[in-house]
């Protein structure tokens, strides 16, 4: 394939029709079974229940993407020279 050309399948930005119905019956599944989820994770110890909570988050809110910050400007420093010309 062409490097920014596509030849075949589908057009750029089509959403995957497969994944969008995966995702409305497993949407479903939770709703229709809101409450015995509930049940089961009051059943749990608050320490497993938390961990079980940041693990499920994962799916639901966006994680960030770790950066470095360099620190070591040694090497990132250039002399500059002023001229004054008379």
């Amino acid at each position: 394939m062409a490097k920014d050309y596509k030849t075949g399948g589908r057009k750029r930005g089509t959403p995957n029709k497969i994944t969008a119905e995966i995702r409305d019956k497993f949407t479903k599944l939770l709703e229709d079974n809101f409450d015995s989820i509930q049940n089961d994770l009051n059943t749990l110890e608050p320490k497993d229940r938390i961990r079980l909570m940041f693990e499920l988050a994962k799916f639901v809110i966006p994680t960030l993407k770790a950066t470095e910050i360099n620190t070591n400007t040694e090497n990132q420093l250039q002399e500059i020279i002023i001229k004054r010309i008379a």
